[in-house]
């Protein structure tokens, strides 16, 4: 196992990585501005997707993922500004089902299709990206993200793990969802547990509580791969919700992000964040107080945000 005490500053980048997008004066507009914020670290993050929740072909080399090109300029253009590279390869199903609900019979079924059908596929999908992760030295490869029904598949994750390895030296996470970080029983197979940060304003300490146990069980460092809140009326309640209704307000998104700081700061073993997010084309300036999204660019929790990496960075 890789050894890992760096805290991450880190900002999430450029989902879901649709083709077209990156490799383009506005990505790099995109880039230069996220480095502003005292940022160390990015995910740069990209999506390919299977038709289903129960398709078993994912086919990461067609539209609408970026092209290796495109993830090569990105991790590029992240190194020339000084930046920490993770690369993350996610799936995400084309009908619009969240990608936690890709499952399968637990054992298989003639004629139906199967977690050995899957995993094959997915196998195939990560290993090309960890590939391209070792070959532009990337520091983390992030395995997989908030796939609730595969985490109880612990011998398919240990062989992909194992696979991964054989491939890519760097550190290797799994960004489980929120309220996972105690139920997958692999964590000692990673180099570092991360999990989706998306916990209600007036929860942090109880669920750091819970998290500080699973930390605690498998001495592996932790941070959050994702963490945020939109710019919106009721947001800090329910910040996982990107459709929540709302007005705008840039003042709720600050509040949530001080908060969080200021109960995080409090854990010895808390080493980070991975924000959510910063896409690869920004909104103008000027439209930042009429943006309801996570995107903090121009919005009044930059420099919440700025200032607290800033202070872990002195």
């Amino acid at each position: 196992m890789k050894q890992w005490n760096e805290t991450v500053n880190g900002m999430t980048w450029g989902w879901t990585g649709v083709r077209g997008t990156w490799a383009s004066p506005e990505a790099e507009h995109s880039m230069s501005e996220m480095t502003k914020l005292n940022v160390n670290w990015v995910a740069i993050a990209l999506a390919a997707e299977q038709e289903t929740p129960q398709s078993t072909v994912i086919p990461y080399w067609e539209e609408p993922t970026v092209t290796d090109d495109e993830a090569i300029w990105a991790i590029r253009e992240a190194k020339r500004h000084g930046l920490n590279v993770c690369l993350k390869p996610v799936v995400n199903c084309a009908n619009g089902t969240w990608r936690a609900h890709i499952n399968f019979f637990d054992d298989e079924v003639p004629g139906e299709p199967s977690w050995a059908e899957w995993f094959s596929s997915y196998g195939s999908f990560i290993k090309h990206y960890a590939a391209i992760a070792e070959a532009e030295g990337c520091e983390m490869l992030c395995i997989g993200c908030e796939m609730v029904q595969t985490d109880k598949r612990d011998k398919e994750w240990r062989a992909l793990i194992a696979e991964v390895r054989e491939i890519y030296s760097g550190l290797i996470t799994y960004n489980c969802d929120k309220y996972q970080e105690e139920r997958v029983a692999w964590w000692d197979a990673v180099d570092m547990i991360s999990s989706s940060g998306y916990y209600p304003v007036d929860q942090w300490e109880t669920q750091l509580d819970r998290i500080e146990a699973a930390v605690k069980r498998w001495n592996k460092p932790f941070f959050f791969m994702e963490a945020g809140c939109p710019s919106r009326e009721g947001s800090p309640m329910r910040p996982n919700d990107w459709s929540l209704p709302g007005g705008p307000s840039e003042l709720e998104q600050k509040r949530y992000y001080e908060a969080m700081f200021e109960a995080c700061s409090k854990r010895e073993w808390m080493q980070g964040y991975m924000l959510w997010d910063w896409p690869a084309r920004l909104y103008n300036a000027d439209e930042a107080a009429s943006n309801d999204d996570y995107c903090m660019y121009g919005k009044i929790a930059a420099a919440v945000i700025s200032e607290h990496y800033g202070r872990l960075q002195s």
